[in-house]
């Protein structure tokens, strides 16, 4: 379908469920270099230690991309600023390290310097309750650009994501960010955990070229 990068996660393990390594790594065997490969690592605690091994797990399986959700609901004993460190030190070969934080979650976007000394290339914008609307039900136009400029200061890539549908991918482009990430949109019934629709594919495809 001409996608620029799969990203692989388990939906009926949350908003950033894992897939199993040994899946991921004959996923990324499968695809060989014809695209990047994305995945992410769970919906985990902000434990440093926790954070920092799943993600040598999941680089150790290939991918070119590891996504690691910061959950402000989700803190444990440990924040943010350290959980990013403890990563940013974590054996990952060459993969490239992607902080995902979330709309419906009062993001801090001070984080995003942080991120950035600590060996992030990139960083999204999700949702976590998928439940609870999309993306642009949360945070207006103005603060998704900021965001998207404010990554870009700090040498970063961003994404939007986050129940997005079709509609919202003109608007959100409008932005300036360098990767819109769908699902739901792309599904049979727009149900984010139901196989992939190719004509839906086609009609995304065709809004970017």
């Amino acid at each position: 379908a001409g996608v620029d990068i799969l990203d692989l996660k388990n939906p009926s393990q949350g908003a950033l469920g894992a897939w199993d390594t040994h899946d991921l790594i004959r996923a990324v065997a499968f695809i060989g270099d014809r695209t990047p490969v994305s995945a992410t690592i769970g919906d985990l605690p902000m434990e440093p230690e926790t954070l920092s091994a799943a993600v040598a797990a999941t680089a150790a399986t290939g991918v070119d991309f590891v996504k690691v959700g910061f959950f402000a609901e989700n803190n444990g004993d440990g924040d943010a600023q350290l959980c990013a460190q403890a990563i940013g030190n974590c054996e990952r070969g060459a993969a490239r390290l992607v902080a995902v934080l979330f709309a419906d979650q009062s993001p801090d976007f001070s984080l995003l310097g942080v991120l950035a000394a600590n060996g992030f290339s990139g960083v999204m914008l999700d949702t976590a309750d998928k439940t609870g609307g999309g993306l642009r039900h949360h945070l207006e136009s103005g603060v998704l650009a900021r965001f998207v400029g404010e990554a870009a200061a700090h040498g970063m890539f961003s994404g939007l994501a986050g129940s997005l549908a079709l509609g919202d991918a003109r608007p959100l482009l409008e932005l300036g960010p360098d990767y819109l990430g769908f699902r739901g949109a792309l599904c049979g019934a727009q149900d984010r955990r139901g196989a992939l629709d190719p004509h839906a594919l086609a009609q995304l495809a065709a809004v970017f070229q």
